[in-house]
């Protein structure tokens, strides 16, 4: 690179023919790169150049696959998008290679730790939160209202608290409950509510009437005994139409009292130095450009990688997103058995996307495509470097709690909201997010550390993105400098010495509980 304001275009891979536009802002007609070639016409920044002809029907190829076939004659030099371009079918669900990829093992990560909060069932919280369950939606104002007189009249007197976080969410009645599908919804929430950075602490607001009873929510045997001495706690449920409440603010009062029972017991919990094995990271991906996959996302698998050395657990998803993928998975899957776990998960998503009439393609937004992305085949290329390396352990089907840990398949939509909640329910204490577009994304329940793909998106939004990948593509750093980066500042802010700007802000989205079941 002689200078930053020289064209400059990135190839992916050697076999490519196309390239991306690196410069900001793009690059206008007559643009003349190193190599010789010329822009026909203006290409804006991310999107892709033509690096030689491409006759009609002809493949173009980026990350060295086929991405679309060309719908006419495309001159050297010309802007390629998706509107020039055929997208290629789905990949069959079989005759896939199974467990067969062997990459070389690589040496344990030792020695690194982070302050955590230690639970008594073994898991590791990264920060030491109150959350209040809601059965239903129902009593989602009631509660807000009490959880906002927690954190002025309580919260002051337990310093060691970090929030109050009422776990709002759209479910809980109107909704066919005896469905098989409904499991989904159901063990998602009930998952959050036992989440590690809650501390074993349960506390449920119910209306009364709804379908999904806290009995059924939560049952017995379900929360962990803290203290061996002590017999298996009781759900503590404040219902709003039990006879004793009369009025509103009786209502609050009951939440509010109850709240300071737990928020005691919270305030007692200590972080300790604990080994980075006890990370347990979601990686996801939101407001995709064709940067993502270039700078911040393999940052991100690099740092996967790291992880996965240190005995910590990765968390990887958006089914869509990584579907024309599907034989890289299976190749790197541990067991035959994870395979064919893949495969399960990947059908099971299809027909759920046949139900509604649509198919993958359905994935791309408007910003991803200004961003540079063609279709779903190209954004999954970009999507799945993420996974980084590492053989695949085990697989998640949506709402389901992590067994063991290592790097997981863990399957979700690609959803923003529902992906990062369903993480949540698998047990995450820390979140990535990588963003190319912007997005204020973030969660009340765990820090989200934002990453952002260019660098001019890191400098408008320079109090809302916490690493700047886009660094790569200028030249300034390596994909391993910024997963080394992304790596350290984990350790801090697991261990709450850093706050994200999400955090500082105290930006959060709701959770939306996946519920592929019939609403009554």
């Amino acid at each position: 690179m002689a200078t930053p304001t020289a064209p400059r275009w990135i190839r992916m891979h050697a076999a490519d023919n196309v390239a991306i536009v690196a410069n900001d802002g793009g690059l206008e007609a007559g643009a003349t790169f190193p190599d010789g070639l010329t822009l026909r016409e203006r290409v804006p920044q991310g999107h892709k150049v033509a690096l030689a002809d491409l006759p009609a029907g002809s493949e173009i190829r980026r990350y060295d696959v086929v991405i679309g076939r060309a719908l006419r004659d495309i001159p050297a030099g010309s802007w390629v998008h998706e509107r020039l371009l055929e997208m290629p079918s789905a990949a069959g669900l079989t005759d896939l290679p199974m467990a067969t990829a062997r990459p070389p093992a690589q040496a344990p990560l030792e020695g690194y730790t982070f302050e955590g909060f230690r639970n008594a069932d073994g898991s590791v919280g990264t920060r030491n939160i109150l959350a209040i369950t809601q059965t239903v939606q129902c009593v989602a104002g009631v509660t807000e209202f009490a959880v906002e007189r927690i954190r002025k009249e309580l919260l002051p007197r337990y310093p060691n608290v970090d929030d109050v976080v009422a776990l709002e969410h759209g479910y809980g009645c109107g909704v066919a409950i005896d469905a098989p599908d409904a499991v989904v919804p159901i063990r998602t929430l009930r998952n959050i509510s036992l989440h590690p950075n809650f501390g074993g602490e349960v506390m449920v607001v119910s209306l009364g009437c709804e379908k999904l009873q806290p009995e059924r929510l939560l049952p017995p045997g379900t929360i962990p005994v803290i203290d061996q001495r002590d017999e298996q706690p009781g759900l503590d449920v404040v219902r709003l139409q039990d006879d004793a409440h009369v009025g509103f603010m009786s209502m609050v009062d009951s939440i509010v009292r109850q709240a300071e029972v737990h928020l005691k017991k919270l305030d007692a919990r200590r972080r300790e130095t604990v080994p980075a094995s006890e990370l347990v990271v979601g990686v996801q991906c939101g407001g995709s450009d064709a940067f993502s996959g270039v700078t911040a996302n393999p940052a991100v698998g690099f740092c996967t990688d790291l992880l996965v050395r240190a005995g910590a657990t990765v968390m990887f998803s958006e089914t869509t997103e990584v579907r024309d993928g599907v034989a890289q998975l299976t190749s790197r899957a541990s067991t035959p058995e994870v395979a064919q776990a893949i495969v399960r998960e990947m059908a099971w998503y299809d027909a759920y996307l046949q139900r509604g009439s649509v198919d993958r393609s359905a994935n791309t937004t408007p910003g991803n495509k200004a961003g540079g992305l063609s279709n779903i085949v190209e954004k999954a290329m970009g999507s799945i470097v993420k996974s980084g390396s590492a053989p695949i352990s085990g697989v998640l089907a949506p709402g389901e709690k992590l067994p063991h840990k290592g790097l997981f398949y863990a399957a979700t939509p690609a959803s923003d909201f529902i992906c990062g909640t369903l993480q949540l329910a698998a047990g995450m204490n820390l979140h990535v997010f990588t963003t190319g577009r912007g997005t204020p994304y973030g969660l009340a329940e765990v820090p989200v550390i934002k990453v952002a793909t260019r660098s001019d998106l890191a400098r408008r939004w320079h109090d809302l993105m916490d690493i700047n990948a886009g660094v790569i593509a200028d030249g300034q750093a390596s994909i391993e400098d910024v997963g080394w980066q992304l790596f350290r500042l984990m350790l801090d802010v697991a261990s709450g010495r850093r706050k994200t700007w999400a955090e500082q802000w105290k930006l959060h989205n709701a959770l939306v509980l996946f519920n592929p079941a019939p609403v009554t």
